[in-house]
């Protein structure tokens, strides 16, 4: 027991003893009900490393006392997925309930290896809980995806962090034989980026390098031997974030040799490709945008031909995309729009739609109004005529703004010939 890590020795049993997540597991949450219920249905854990995802699912066995198969991704084939089912399908007699198959990084599995669950899932031969820190939609075959439900797990906030170090200064065996006082814990905290077992390791870390039996904390101390032991590149932890990040930053400041430098950094320490073509997607509509619309369809064939090819061919094809994102003029101008768009929906989501512009496909609805008045655009000169497609009560309210750039700045010009003083300044 004591050569077990101290986030494996503090795993919890039970969902009363289980941190964080209250939207899934606190009073009245849908996994708390689906579990006092009895009746569990497969679903998928969608969350960061180190938030509970492989904890939640074997308090989910233990509670229900189904047999609990786990598999990983990373090293498990069709064949191992094949034993699993034929072991459950032996079980199936009397009323005793379906196993539980867990599957860690699930986005990991092959269309083939997420193909030879389909039949045990949906006849219920076992109840699939998969985990994965991607996006499901991405990875996850939509025939799958539609037998499972997503829930979404959060980072632990500070409340959470700060309840696992106390439980863990007064439960752990080998903590509670010594006298530790955490004089600062804002280090410990940063390091772990809402990672409960990040958390836990840093904790455990600084104990152990420590020779006495009284052991103070403070943040130098943490920062001195984390510096010491801190890895080049942790694809499953806080490195992980923070050269994505350093990534997507250079990108967007329009520094094509730091992009570049990160993008190594990535690639050599296995991150999957697929995961950086997704982060440049993404990239190019929110930060490049309308100061050059080629820019998303240039990350979308990105996107493609590196899910086609693979490593190590596939590095090129991303080095080609970052620079040109990197090189682009930049504008959030569509970013901020649909934000400060649905900031105003939620404020006035209930104004009715204007009759001029109501769609009026029977006689009746003609007769109401409906579409009366409308101005069909093509019947006038310039393909435009000025007419209100708000609500009367938001007709006046700005939401698109052109920023300054070659290509916006020319739809601006666009948009001052056809509206005139609405679009005269900013």
């Amino acid at each position: 027991m004591n050569n077990q890590p101290l986030a494996e020795r503090l795993r919890p049993k039970t969902l009363d003893n289980y941190i964080g997540q209250e939207h899934l597991t606190g009073k009245n949450a849908v996994l708390r009900n689906m579990i006092e219920s009895g009746n569990i249905s497969s679903f998928i854990l969608w969350g960061p490393p180190g938030v509970g995802k492989t904890t939640l699912a074997k308090i989910i066995a233990n509670t229900l006392e189904r047999p609990f198969y786990t598999l990983s991704a990373i090293n498990s084939g069709v064949k191992d997925i094949r034993d699993v089912i034929e072991k459950a399908q032996k079980q199936q007699f009397f009323n005793r309930p379906n196993p539980i198959l867990f599957i860690d990084e699930i986005h990991r599995f092959s269309k083939s290896q997420q193909d030879s669950l389909l039949g045990a899932v949906e006849n219920g031969t076992i109840t699939l809980i998969g985990a994965t820190t991607e996006n499901p939609s991405f990875e996850v075959i939509s025939p799958l995806l539609s037998r499972c439900q997503v829930y979404v797990l959060n980072h632990l906030d500070k409340k959470g962090l700060l309840q696992i170090i106390d439980s863990a200064l007064k439960k752990d065996t080998l903590l509670k034989q010594k006298k530790i006082n955490i004089r600062e814990n804002q280090a410990m905290l940063r390091f772990s980026g809402g990672d409960a077992r990040k958390l836990l390791n840093v904790l455990e870390l600084i104990v152990l390098a420590e020779e006495n039996d009284e052991i103070e904390i403070t943040d130098e101390k943490v920062i001195d031997r984390l510096q010491k032991n801190l890895a080049i590149y942790d694809k499953q932890g806080e490195m992980h974030y923070d050269v994505i990040s350093a990534f997507i930053k250079s990108i967007r400041g329009s520094d094509p040799d730091a992009a570049i430098y990160w993008l190594a950094r990535m690639i050599e320490g296995g991150e999957d490709v697929k995961f950086i073509a997704r982060r440049l997607l993404i990239l190019a509509a929110e930060d490049v945008g309308l100061a050059n619309p080629n820019a998303l369809l240039l990350a979308q064939s990105t996107f493609d031909a590196v899910h086609q090819i693979g490593p190590p061919e596939s590095r090129i094809i991303l080095s080609e995309c970052t620079i040109y994102l990197a090189t682009s003029p930049k504008s959030n101008s569509a970013y901020e729009a649909i934000d400060l768009a649905i900031s105003l929906v939620k404020k006035t989501g209930n104004l009715p739609v204007p009759m001029h512009i109501r769609n009026a496909p029977t006689k009746l609805m003609k007769e109401l109004g409906y579409s009366k008045n409308y101005k069909y655009a093509h019947a006038f000169e310039g393909n435009f005529v000025e007419q209100d497609f708000l609500p009367e009560e938001i007709k006046n309210e700005r939401i698109y703004r052109p920023q300054n750039n070659m290509s916006e700045t020319k739809i601006l010009e666009r948009l001052k010939l056809w509206w005139g003083d609405k679009f005269s300044s900013k």
